[in-house]
């Protein structure tokens, strides 16, 4: 989820300087004046993340909490708006990431009637994440239970709930419980808790994953796990060293799957359509390598298949639909039927070296940095 205006806001103040903001603390917050934040001056390669220590505290708008992070969740979108490639642009500068988890040390009128106050443990998505402190509209603001630590948090709110709506919702149905679904990648990321969530849900689950990640995959509760190769000198899989489809038909006794959740993209396009059962829906979320390459609407003719390219912001549209979304997820925790898996936690200044960890598909699971 991507607040706009918030992200503009804090642009047009850091544009104004560290004058308009006062000196010392803020009027009724506990907030600085300045904040560590990475920032984002060009797009290009890691190394464009840079760590600053007097970027401006955003100021609040009514309707809104600031928060002190603890945790900010790193996701590979994050690596599209650092390129700036095409549908992933934003003004320059700005700064990355769109999760966090911390405590509100700021509340204003409007949002204080909506329950909030300070003091509370909370998480959240919006744009521009990557800092000691953001503005958050109240709307969006998810309380964290007692029990569940704040990295936890974090890791929900993009990763868990990008794989609650893609195993609930963006399949529109035409999957059942007791039904085969293949999920890519589930050694990792996202596709690691939609994995899990589709066996809550009642699905029959297909997994691929590399070797060296087969620990990971099997973890997930899978009904079938097919491992990959990987391509020479790389940790990314190679979905040519098997023959994914050939497994799949083999394991559905020819009649393919009913859903196919792909957030690899340009490697496993193909692969994916021709998984499907007749009537089937591909689903695809991600671009892990590379965009899907545009391709002509008669190529799912042969099973009259479906197609959808979904995003979350389109599934959390209502603050309704993100609390149900959010405590679902937190029950699973919570129950233990749902296990985290947070791989690696980097500080903030080591932006870069998290970056280029997640590029270079070393993560297991979920890479957060730490706020200090």
């Amino acid at each position: 989820m991507w607040c706009v205006y918030a992200l503009k806001t804090r642009m047009r103040a850091w544009a104004a300087g560290p004058a308009r903001f006062g000196s010392g603390r803020r009027h009724m917050s506990s907030a600085p004046a300045t904040m560590k934040a990475v920032v984002i001056h060009e797009n290009g390669p890691a190394d464009v993340l840079k760590y600053e220590t007097d970027f401006p505290t955003p100021t609040v708008a009514d309707g809104q909490v600031l928060v002190k992070n603890e945790f900010t969740g790193l996701n590979f979108i994050d690596t599209y708006f650092r390129t700036g490639g095409p549908a992933y642009t934003q003004a320059l500068p700005f700064i990355s990431g769109q999760e966090g988890a911390g405590t509100i040390v700021e509340v204003t009128p409007k949002a204080a009637e909506q329950g909030l106050a300070v003091g509370q443990r909370v998480a959240y998505s919006v744009l521009g994440t990557y800092c000691e402190y953001t503005a958050v509209p109240a709307v969006k603001i998810v309380n964290v239970p007692d029990g569940i630590g704040l990295d936890t948090a974090t890791a929900c709110m993009t990763q868990g709930l990008t794989a609650h709506y893609l195993t609930n919702h963006a399949h529109a149905g035409l999957v059942k419980p007791g039904e085969w679904m293949l999920i890519h990648g589930v050694g990792g990321g996202t596709c690691q808790w939609a994995a899990q969530m589709a066996k809550l849900k009642g699905y029959k689950v297909i997994g691929t994953c590399p070797e060296g990640k087969e620990d990971v995959g099997r973890a997930t509760g899978v009904d079938e796990l097919i491992v990959t190769g990987v391509m020479p000198g790389t940790p990314y899989e190679d979905y040519s060293s098997v023959d994914i489809v050939a497994k799949v038909m083999e394991i559905t006794g020819g009649q393919g799957v009913k859903a196919v959740i792909d957030g690899i993209g340009k490697s496993t396009v193909d692969i994916s359509i021709e998984c499907l059962s007749r009537r089937g829906i591909f689903v695809t979320f991600g671009n892990a390598s590379g965009a899907v390459p545009a391709f002509p609407p008669i190529r799912l003719i042969k099973k009259s298949a479906f197609l959808t390219r979904p995003k979350l912001l389109d599934y959390v549209s209502t603050r309704e639909e993100l609390m149900t979304r959010a405590d679902e997820i937190f029950g699973w925790i919570a129950s233990g039927e749902l296990k985290v898996g947070v791989d690696k936690v980097f500080d903030l200044s080591d932006a870069v070296d998290g970056h280029q960890y997640l590029e270079a598909g070393k993560s297991k699971g979920k890479v957060l940095y730490k706020v200090n």
